[in-house]
């Protein structure tokens, strides 16, 4: 009767085989791998990427006056450059102009401009609106104007009377010569961020070219 060779019994304590490097060192546990990192662009003059340092956090009394010689010294403010309105030109015959100036000031309330920050200056016939108000005398015209509530339209002959607004439309719709010339440099004195500008584009260019 053949014999039946004895399975090895296997201890609770046994584990199974480890893995031995060559040289004998136990394999170090291995790490997750983080994924690619943005390399930040080298610094002229230095090799390598080179991290931004932190800005510094002032407090209020880092931005206090420093002592000087004769006394503390008061940090100076900074200057505001004056602003340059920014000019559209909308090209127009004189027939046509005064229409074209009259979209423009729809656009402008369409897109959220508030009607009192528009001023519309001709330098022709008068608009309409203007020339029905001032029939019922200029007092009560400028009042209007003074209000600063709604669109307020004049002509080039009295624009200086009109203040400041942060956009201006000229309408160059005929007149005198010189309407467009003294208009123009003045529209752009009052327009606070817009001016726009319908008309021939050669004369306004170089009405503006030549006083702006």
């Amino acid at each position: 009767m053949p014999l039946i060779p004895e399975e090895p019994q296997i201890h609770e304590s046994a584990q199974g085989p480890r893995a031995t490097p060559a040289s004998g060192r136990t394999a170090p546990t291995p790490r997750p791998v983080p994924g690619p990192r943005p390399a930040a662009p080298p610094r002229p003059g230095r090799p390598g990427p080179l991290r931004p340092t932190p800005p510094v956090q002032r407090t209020s009394r880092d931005v206090a006056a420093k002592p000087g010689p004769s006394g503390p010294v008061a940090a100076a403010a900074p200057v505001a450059a004056p602003a340059t309105p920014q000019i559209q030109l909308i090209p127009a015959s004189l027939e046509g102009a005064l229409d074209a100036a009259e979209e423009a000031v729809d656009l402008l309330l369409d897109s959220g401009r508030a009607p009192g920050d528009v001023l519309v200056i001709t330098t022709g016939e008068q608009h309409p609106w203007a020339a029905h108000e001032l029939s019922f005398g200029e007092a009560s015209y400028w009042a209007q104007h003074d209000a600063g509530d709604d669109v307020f339209y004049t002509d080039a002959a009295v624009a200086s009377r009109a203040g400041s607004r942060p956009v201006v439309v000229v309408a160059v719709n005929g007149g005198p010569d010189t309407a467009a010339a003294t208009a123009l440099p003045l529209a752009h004195a009052r327009a606070g961020a817009l001016l726009i500008v319908c008309g021939d584009p050669q004369q306004i260019n170089s009405v503006l070219g030549a006083g702006v």
